[in-house]
């Protein structure tokens, strides 16, 4: 499978925060994004609400400018750091972001770094690397026919 540089470079910024203990949803230079661009927070001021999807006057000005960080766009880093967070267990609304009583379990952590790499698999159009299912050549047909005659 061919990856682009962008999500190489992300998936190994990912790798050694999760492995140095460095992945933190709650600080802006450690969580998904702050890691992906090098443990900077100037991301947080594209929006206003922690966990939102939606840019404010400053996320749009660089949207529309196309500028790109580390090569994602704006937008696709809120919508990386909106995958960490709910797979940490964040509820997001459009005007909250309410955190679990405990997210810095190495398992949480986990959960929300394999949202993110989903996401970044989404955003290159390649399959998800995390999806095991291809590997036991395995699909859930029993769900979803349970779903089907519900």
């Amino acid at each position: 499978m061919t990856t682009s540089n962008r999500f190489n470079a992300a998936i190994n910024k990912l790798y050694t925060a999760f492995h140095n203990n460095t992945l933190n949803p709650e600080d802006c230079k450690q969580c998904a994004v702050g890691n992906i661009l090098d443990n900077n927070d100037s991301w947080r001021h594209m929006t206003n609400i922690h966990g939102s999807t939606t840019l404010n006057y400053v996320g749009l000005v660089h949207q529309n400018l196309g500028r790109k960080f580390n090569g994602y766009t704006p937008l696709e880093l809120l919508k990386i750091e909106a995958s960490f967070l709910e797979g940490c267990g964040y509820r997001l609304g459009p005007t909250y972001c309410h955190k679990p009583d405990y997210y810095k379990d190495k398992a949480i952590l986990f959960n929300g770094l394999s949202e993110v790499v989903a996401k970044l698999c989404e955003l290159d159009k390649i399959d998800n690397v995390m999806d095991c299912s291809q590997i036991f050549q395995f699909s859930n047909s029993v769900n979803n026919s349970i779903s089907q005659t519900v």
